[in-house]
C-alpha cells in the first residue's frame, strides 16, 4: 500500500474512534432508561449535589463533635468563632441543596423557583435550630456505647472510631430534615451513611435516645421503624418488611406500616431478623440468627430454637 493510502486510511480510523458523535445521541436519547428518567423542566436547574451533601454533613459533624472533626486545632478560646463561622457557611450552602431537592420534587416546573427559594431559607433555619437537640441525643448515644462495650476505652474512642455512632449521626440529621418536610437531601445523607458504613436506617424511622449499634456492619432498618430507648443491636440485624400491601396496579403502596416496633431497653443479637409490624415488648432480649415474624412479650428471651418452636406452633395452629 502507497504511503498517500496509509496515511488516508489512518485518518479515517481516527476519525472513527474520534467520532462520539453517535455514542453521545444514542446516551441522551429519550428511549434510554436514564435519560427517560430525565425531567425537562431540571434542564433548567441544578440538582442536589452528592458531593456537597457530604461537605454539609462533614461541617454538621465538626459542629457537633467540635474538636473531633474538621479542625483538629480547636481550642476552648477560639470554639465560638469555629462555630459561627461554620455555621455560617453551612447555611448558605445547605440552604441551596434544599432548594434544589424542592425543586426536584416539585411538579411545577420552573414556575415554582421562587417558592422553592423562599421555602429553602425557611427549612434551612428551622434545621439550624434543632441542632442543639440532635447533640444532646448524640451525646446520649455515645454514653450508650461507651456503657455498654467494655472494649471502648473512653468516649472519644466511641466519637472517632465507632460506624454505629457515624451512621446514627447521618440518621439523626436527615430524621430531622424529613420532620420538617426536605426531600429527597434525607435519604441521600443516610444512604452516604449506608455506604460508607453497612449500616442502612431509614430517615424515617424513629429511634429514642441511649441507641447503641455494636460493630454494625449488615444492619437494615426501615422506615416506618419505632425504637424506644436504650436499644441495642448488633451486627447483621435485620427490622424489615413481611410483605407489601399492593394497590389495584399491582404497585406498593407507600407509607403503610410495615416495619417492627422495639420497646424500650431491648437487646437484638447478631443476624436476627424481625418482620413485619410486631411488637417486641419492653427489656427483651432477641438471640443471634432468630427469624421472627410475630411480637414477644415483655421481658421474653427468644433464643433461635424458641423461635422456630413457636412457628411451628402457630403453623399447626396450636
Amino acid at each position: 500500500m502507497a504511503n498517500g493510502d496509509k496515511k488516508r486510511v489512518a485518518a479515517t480510523e481516527k476519525t472513527a474512534e474520534d467520532d462520539f458523535s453517535g455514542l453521545v445521541e444514542s446516551l441522551c436519547s429519550p428511549k434510554n432508561g436514564a435519560a427517560a428518567g430525565m425531567r425537562k423542566r431540571w434542564q433548567e436547574q441544578a440538582l442536589p449535589s452528592r458531593l456537597v451533601i457530604g461537605e454539609i454533613v462533614e461541617a454538621l459533624r465538626s459542629i457537633l463533635f467540635p474538636g473531633y472533626f474538621g479542625f483538629s486545632e480547636l481550642k476552648v478560646e477560639s470554639l465560638r468563632f469555629h462555630v459561627g463561622s461554620t455555621l455560617d457557611h453551612l447555611r448558605r450552602n445547605l440552604q441551596e441543596q434544599i432548594k434544589r431537592g424542592l425543586c426536584f420534587s416539585c411538579e411545577e416546573g420552573p414556575e415554582c423557583l421562587p417558592f422553592c427559594d423562599k421555602k429553602a431559607r425557611e427549612l434551612t433555619g428551622a434545621f439550624l435550630q434543632r441542632l442543639p437537640g440532635v447533640q444532646r441525643q448524640l451525646a446520649l448515644d455515645v454514653r450508650a456505647a461507651y456503657e455498654g462495650d467494655p472494649a471502648a476505652a473512653n468516649p472519644d474512642e466511641v466519637i472517632f472510631c465507632y460506624p454505629g455512632l457515624a451512621a446514627i449521626t447521618n440518621y439523626r440529621l436527615a430524621h430531622e430534615l424529613r420532620l420538617l418536610g426536605v426531600p429527597i437531601i434525607p435519604r441521600m445523607i443516610t444512604e452516604a451513611a449506608h455506604s460508607a458504613t453497612g449500616i442502612d436506617i431509614h430517615p424515617g424511622a424513629v429511634i429514642g435516645e441511649n441507641f447503641f449499634i455494636d460493630h454494625g456492619t449488615g444492619i437494615v432498618i426501615g422506615e416506618t421503624c419505632i425504637i424506644g430507648n436504650r436499644v441495642r443491636i448488633y451486627q447483621g440485624v435485620t427490622l424489615g418488611a413481611k410483605s407489601f400491601q399492593l394497590d389495584g396496579d399491582g404497585n406498593p403502596v407507600r407509607g403503610i406500616d410495615r416495619h417492627p416496633i422495639v420497646e424500650d431497653d431491648v437487646t437484638i443479637y447478631s443476624g436476627a431478623t424481625i418482620l413485619g409490624r410486631v411488637t417486641i415488648g419492653r427489656g427483651s432480649v432477641i438471640g443471634g440468627n432468630v427469624w421472627l415474624v410475630h411480637s414477644v412479650q415483655p421481658g421474653s428471651r427468644i433464643t433461635q430454637g424458641q423461635s422456630r418452636e413457636d412457628e411451628f406452633e402457630r403453623g399447626a395452629g396450636i
